[in-house]
């Protein structure tokens, strides 16, 4: 039994959309506890029946490392996470959507969404496990999937820097209009989570005038000791 998270509605919600706006990601302390976090570590080997197919990234020069995706029915905590974040988002989502004058609107729970997925031939989860040891780095990409997406997306931290592993720094990539590229670098602790973009994200223009777009993609940079290990939590489905 994997120990839950904390209630998600508890969390600042103000100050994580300032940050979405204001600096493109969120950065949210201690999520999980090491217990849950080591619990979750551990399913990677040995639990073939959760899980729906596994990914070498070598192979399709998507980096070094792996992943494994989960299969239906998700287990816990990671439905609720996905579940519960998803309810917390979407007015972030809707007021980006809006500001990039877009008529999209997403529903307000999770099931909606899957329902709208499964319309668009989407009905593959994409909740998944990565894996990275000495040397495995994840390139920057987007993960788009299907033709209907969410624009933000999470990522848990399930292993301790410096301790379990070194390097693997998680890395946001923007490239901004009319202007060179912006590199954020971050490196979270065990149990804490990154909210981001995984395409786009409105930016205010100078003086207040609108909105302009920026796309963003995201990576780890290269492991140089150790494991290390992350949830993923992408909230629409693949085809």
């Amino acid at each position: 039994m994997i120990a839950a998270a904390p209630r998600v509605e508890t969390l600042d919600w103000s100050a994580i959309e300032r940050a979405l706006f204001g600096d493109g990601y969120a950065h949210v302390a201690a999520i999980l506890e090491p217990a849950a976090c080591r619990a979750l570590r551990d399913l990677y080997q040995g639990h073939d029946d959760l899980f729906r197919s596994r990914v070498v990234m070598e192979r399709h020069a998507f980096g070094r490392g792996e992943y494994r995706y989960f299969a239906e029915p998700l287990i816990e905590p990671v439905a609720g996470l996905r579940r519960e974040f998803y309810r917390a988002l979407v007015p972030v989502a809707n007021r980006w959507n809006a500001a990039l004058g877009r008529a999209q609107r997403y529903p307000p729970t999770l099931e909606e969404f899957g329902s709208l997925c499964a319309a668009h031939g989407q009905r593959r989860p994409t909740p998944l496990l990565l894996k990275y040891g000495v040397g495995d780095e994840n390139r920057l990409h987007r993960d788009l999937y299907g033709e209907l997406t969410f624009p933000l997306q999470l990522t848990l931290f399930l292993s301790e820097p410096g301790r379990d592993y070194t390097g693997g720094e998680f890395a946001l990539v923007e490239n901004l209009p009319r202007a060179q590229s912006r590199v954020e670098v971050i490196a979270p602790r065990l149990g804490d989570l990154v909210v981001f973009p995984n395409d786009e994200r409105p930016i205010q223009r100078a003086g207040g005038a609108g909105f302009a777009r920026s796309h963003l993609r995201h990576g780890v940079s290269r492991v140089r000791s150790g494991e290390r290990y992350a949830l993923g939590i992408i909230f629409h489905d693949a085809p």
